[in-house]
């Protein structure tokens, strides 16, 4: 697997379940590895490794004797410690290289979006108009290394690697982000990227009143090595869930298309919006 973050959370995830299956808590467990409780959440959640003599000190906690899994388990212990692409942008926020992680390995995103441009189809300039509105104060040189992030990320699209659904609030489209040239050189880019054979673009428009899920935003990661992923971006900590959390997920997102114009319509609004911008 090319994504080092995805086999880490895959890893983390058998190791959870082979766990609670055995009947072990988390403090059980970690005292097993000598390493805190909170330590070995994070990494049943995929965001740190696990050396191999610890992995095996927790699957002989756990009882598991099949050695093709042991070693199967043990082998994507040592893929989870290389570096991904974005290792060299090295000030990233982890949750943030998690997701980039994750969205690496993915072959389809659905992408519902309340108030932005989903970050796959942002241009420089609007991601940078972004980033610099950030509460902490980036300095211009990480404002420029995250939009150079967000520019690498994209090449998941344009080299057809990834299939992103994106559902798109109207609100979005008018939202003034970086000023009214920008704003239109952002919708002109989501016009172009709706003509791509991997890329659906799908506006809710206010005429629809209220609609499912129309206070979140969310990503749906589907993967064909492993079972899907749903992100929720939030300021407090982000949320990755799986099961029947990705299932009811997707009846909200196959909502959500329902409930939006279809891609052609969508397109005809975003063109409207961007001749008006170009007005201004």
């Amino acid at each position: 697997m090319e994504s080092p973050t995805f086999v880490r959370f895959q890893l983390g995830a058998q190791l959870r379940r082979a766990r609670e299956e055995a009947g072990v808590t988390a403090e059980q467990a970690a005292e097993v590895i000598e390493v805190s409780a909170s330590t070995l959440r994070r990494i049943e959640a995929g965001r740190v490794g696990i050396k191999a003599p610890a992995l095996n000190a927790l699957l002989d906690r756990y009882g598991m004797t099949d050695p093709e899994l042991r070693d199967l388990l043990l082998s994507m212990a040592r893929s989870g410690k290389q570096r991904g692409w974005w290792a060299k942008y090295g000030d990233l926020p982890s949750s943030y290289r998690q997701y980039i992680g994750l969205e690496s390995a993915a072959d389809e995103v659905q992408n519902f979006e309340t108030l932005v441009v989903p970050g796959l189809l942002q241009t420089a300039d609007y991601a940078r108009a972004m980033t610099s509105e950030d509460a902490f104060e980036p300095s211009p040189e990480a404002v420029e290394r995250r939009v150079a992030v967000r520019m690498q990320r994209q090449e998941l699209i344009t080299s057809g690697k990834l299939r992103l659904v994106a559902v798109l609030d109207e609100a979005v489209l008018h939202r003034q982000i970086g000023g009214a040239k920008v704003m239109a050189d952002q919708l002109t880019a989501l016009l172009e990227a709706g003509e791509r054979w991997n890329v659906t673009v799908q506006v809710i428009p206010f005429r629809e009143g209220a609609y499912a899920s129309m206070l979140s935003s969310f990503h749906i990661l589907n993967f064909t090595d492993g079972p899907g992923v749903v992100y929720i971006e939030g300021i407090t900590g982000d949320l990755y869930a799986e099961g029947e959390d990705v299932r009811r997920c997707t009846v909200i997102f196959n909502s959500l298309r329902a409930a939006a114009m279809s891609p052609t319509d969508s397109a005809a609004m975003i063109e409207e919006i961007r001749d008006a911008r170009r007005e201004e």
